[in-house]
């Protein structure tokens, strides 16, 4: 059986903030954005070219919005790599992302950590070539 993880929801506060970061700061497409009713979308991003998808849902009540920015209760969330460490780093610099950690040589490769507009934080990783 081949399965394969496709999606994942970000929980957020604003469909519209959280779709200006992921397509201005960090250059990702913005592959849908349906209205379900007058209080929710279906938001979905992705790294260009890439082929997994996160879901930008908007939540609703206390208990999801005691989730934003704190989805995996302060770890690394999400894990992005690239081709080019350089370029995106200062990419991503020079558009306002805020870096937590500076970058820095692995074993696996070169990687920073940055946060997203809410605070999740995220790998930049490239990976060391074999």
């Amino acid at each position: 059986m081949a399965q394969n993880i496709a999606q994942i929801t970000l929980v957020i506060d604003d469909y519209d903030e959280a779709i200006a970061f992921f397509t201005q700061k960090l250059g990702f497409e913005l592959l849908e954005d349906t209205s379900l009713s007058d209080a929710k979308r279906w938001v979905t991003v992705s790294p260009e070219g890439g082929t997994f998808r996160l879901l930008l849902a908007k939540a609703v009540g206390d208990e999801q919005k005691s989730r934003i920015g704190n989805q995996t209760g302060g770890r690394v969330f999400m894990f992005l790599y690239t081709d080019d460490f350089c370029r995106d780093y200062k990419r991503y610099q020079e558009a306002g992302v805020k870096f937590v950690r500076e970058p820095k040589q692995e074993p696996y490769g070169t990687v920073a950590v940055f946060a997203d507009l809410y605070g999740n934080l995220w790998d930049l990783i490239e990976e060391t070539r074999k």
